[in-house]
């Protein structure tokens, strides 16, 4: 056994991210360079990358990259990479490797490793005699199929052997399909291989005659057998319900169902490629291809059937076996301009393609094992179940040492849910009071017109969605946090970050000369993140006062709105102010950050006949307003033109509203939308909103805030219902506009 590198890692998944780099990096898995391409995750492909690698990129899709710890294959010991979403795969592969250590790991073998290219022939007179031709002419097409490579010669590979079978299409035209056996090195060598084909087919009609059909490797690549095997005494596969004879048992009749039941099988064969697919994509390895291969020979002998063997030995283990056709390769094909695929193959550490190909049946047997194992114990959603919990649990803040017991009670609930978890962690950590909590309120905002215009000095009309956000400060015996239930939010204070909220609460400790001696700031938000209406300038505010409250210091609200203003700095870079004024004054404005006091009220009632409706994805106003500006720059005569369209809309807007004319202003609501198309802010899920609550009723529908996501905002005099109801029912959510409605 390799004794340089362990792969046994107990209490892996507790550890950060940053703590499993510098674990891999220490047992010398990564090298310093890796662990420094990991932390920065500047491993993902880039979109320059992506875009020479395809047609038509329009950006990457992320997946997350992880490692299955614990694997001994073949005496060796392993670190497996894997990129996978499935909740439970990573953590079910290194349970069964941690189990088979016991009695060795997995052993796996690979007599030959040969992709077939093939020539299909058809309009042959005699098919057995074009057959024999070919047969005799075989050195003589090897050299040619040689010829077409030398350089693989050079390394080892080649062409190999050369086989012709007979075929009948099914209404009866014979014809011969000829395979070029290649040794492809440590390449999967499709290209390879189809260049072979294409150059030796006009050599194989002068052999036989007729003409060629096709001429393309086969995925089924049956001279690519990889057969792995690994033993469990049952003694470990005991649960706390069942006993390691029973578990055993049923393992051995379950893979019996799969080699009867097509339909079962297909599930049964779909767990062992959860594992084979997730290394493949780790290591950029045309994880289609082995997918099709392998359900190709699940069904070679007629019917669909496992692609595993469980039994019981002589001694009473179990033992399992998983015979598949593996291709897979270490250079060539994408590998080069793929640094994150460059990176899974340094993880794993493998020498050579075979190697890997090795790697990969263990890990599909692996996976298969524990798939059966859990559905025939506790109940495969059981764990599915705890490793979303896991993730939720994450997200909202607890600690390692808290993970389990958050998991644990969410579970029992039945509610996992980041509100869940933050509400479990504040029992646990229960904030000490050393004074008494003060509370605040605070306004969200919602434009109806004047985005992105508001920017350039033109005037914004904007309402107050009231009493939005209330945040509570209380002092505490400990370090201060910052909690925010609704988001799944609770982080520790440090006076040093520049880093997102607590960033902004430092800023706000310090423009109010307020030492840091220990506060519990919790916030209660109506208002969703990155969804335009003002939430970072609402919290700001909400904090401002609450924090002031009970420090007893005498703030105006020119002073508070001064703060958050600042605030807003960080959140979005050159807001226009629009959002921390209303949440601040919480009256309906008309703004223009050149006026002296930057708006104008705007006598109207509150409740306005509206529906806010969230899209299915977040904006971001940084970037959004710094989209506007760069196309700006490129026309800056047709952009001023549509601000100023914006700005008079806005003023008579204002009019509208204060005078009550619905029609009007549902009518200005949608040319502005129309405007804000123009400028390239809205998205297709926007359009679609508004769309649908223009034909449900609303007079007026445009999109509000700064867009690339966010929210709608529909006028319904009258069809407020019918509007909300429409956008539910297309999976769409919207506002509460009052607290409890």
């Amino acid at each position: 056994m390799n004794e340089s590198k362990k792969s046994r890692l107990a209490g892996f998944h507790n550890l950060t991210v940053s703590e499993r780099i510098a674990e891999l990096e220490g047992r010398g898995y990564l090298s310093a360079e890796n662990a420094r391409l990991l932390a920065s995750g500047r491993q993902v492909l880039s979109v320059a990358t992506a875009d020479k690698m395809i047609e038509n990129v329009v950006g990457v899709f992320g997946l997350p990259l992880a490692v299955a710890p614990n694997f001994i294959v073949n005496n060796r010991e392993y670190i497996v990479p894997l990129v996978v979403e499935e909740p439970s795969i990573v953590a079910a592969l290194g349970s069964a490797a941690v189990l088979a250590r016991r009695s060795g790991g997995f052993s796996v073998n690979c007599d030959e490793s040969l992709l077939a290219g093939q020539i299909h022939v058809l309009g042959v007179s005699d098919v057995d005699a074009a057959i024999a031709a070919l047969i005799a002419a075989k050195e003589e097409l090897l050299t040619s199929a040689n010829a077409v490579h030398p350089r693989l010669l050079k390394r080892g590979g080649g062409a190999r052997d050369i086989e012709a079978r007979p075929l009948t299409l099914d209404d009866g035209t014979p014809l011969i399909a000829l395979h070029v056996l290649v040794d492809t090195c440590d390449a999967m060598g499709a290209n390879l291989v189809n260049t072979i084909c294409e150059a030796i087919a006009p050599m194989v009609i002068e052999i036989c005659g007729g003409e060629v059909a096709l001429r393309i490797l086969s995925n089924l690549v049956d001279r690519s057998l990889v057969v792995a095997s690994v033993r469990y005494p049952a003694s470990v596969l005991a649960t706390s319900g069942m006993g390691g004879e029973e578990v055993r048992d049923r393992i051995v009749r379950a893979n019996a169902i799969a080699m009867a039941d097509s339909h079962r099988a297909a599930t049964h064969n779909k767990g062992v490629m959860n594992g084979i697919d997730a290394v493949a994509i780790a290591t950029g390895n045309d994880w289609r291809a082995l997918e099709a291969g392998a359900h190709a020979y699940a069904a070679r002998l007629g019917r669909y059937s496992a692609l595993t063997r469980w039994s019981v030995s002589a001694a009473g283990d179990l033992e399992g076996e998983l015979a598949i056709p593996l291709k897979v390769g270490i250079v060539g094909g994408t590998l080069a301009s793929n640094e994150a695929a460059r990176l899974g193959l340094a993880l794993c550490g493998v020498q050579s393609a075979k190697e890997l190909a090795q790697v990969m049946a263990a890990v599909g047997l692996a996976q298969n094992f524990s798939a059966l194992r859990a559905l025939l114990t506790s109940g495969i959603q059981e764990g599915h179940m705890r490793m979303h919990a896991r993730s939720v649990a994450n997200s909202a803040g607890a600690r390692p040492d808290q993970l389990g017991e958050v998991i644990d009670r969410m579970l029992a609930s039945g509610e996992v849910k980041a509100w869940k978890a933050a509400e479990i962690l504040a029992e646990m950590t229960p904030v000490v009071a050393s004074g008494d909590t003060a509370s605040a309120t605070a306004a969200g905002k919602l434009i109806l017109f004047g985005e992105h215009a508001v920017v350039y000095g033109r005037h914004a009309l904007a309402l107050p969605i009231p009493d939005a956000v209330k945040a509570s400060v209380a002092a505490t015996d400990g370090q201060s946090e910052l909690i925010v239930p609704e988001w799944g939010l609770r982080i520790g204070v440090d006076r040093n970050s520049s880093d997102g909220a607590v960033a902004a609460l430092n800023l706000i400790l310090g423009k109010m000369s307020v030492a840091d001696s220990g506060f519990a700031v919790t916030v209660s938000s109506r208002l969703p993140r990155g969804m335009g209406l003002g939430s970072s300038a609402a919290i700001a505010v909400a904090i401002i006062r609450a924090l002031a409250k009970h420090q007893q210091i005498e703030l105006t609200d020119n002073d508070v709105n001064d703060i958050a203003f600042e605030c807003e700095k960080l959140a979005h870079g050159t807001p226009s102010g629009i959002d921390n004024t209303v949440c601040c004054y919480g009256k309906p404005v008309l703004f223009r950050k050149s006026d002296s006091l930057g708006f104008k009220e705007v006598q109207t009632e509150l409740r306005l006949p509206i529906v806010v409706g969230f899209s299915r994805a977040a904006g971001s106003t940084l970037e959004q307003v710094a989209g506007v500006r760069r196309r700006r720059e490129k026309n800056r005569q047709r952009y001023d033109a549509i601000f100023d369209q914006i700005d008079g809309l806005s003023i008579d807007g204002a009019h509208a509203l204060a005078n009550r004319q619905y029609g009007e202003l549902g009518m200005m609501m949608n040319v502005c939308h129309g405007l804000l198309n123009a400028l390239q802010v809205s998205t297709p899920d926007l359009e679609n909103m508004v769309d649908i609550a223009r034909r449900a009723g609303a007079i007026g529908a445009k999109l509000t805030g700064a867009g690339g996501g966010g929210s709608i905002v529909a006028l319904c005099p009258g069809v407020e219902k019918p509007v909300r109801a429409a956008l539910h029912a297309a999976g769409y959510s919207t506002l509460q506009m009052e607290p409890g409605e």
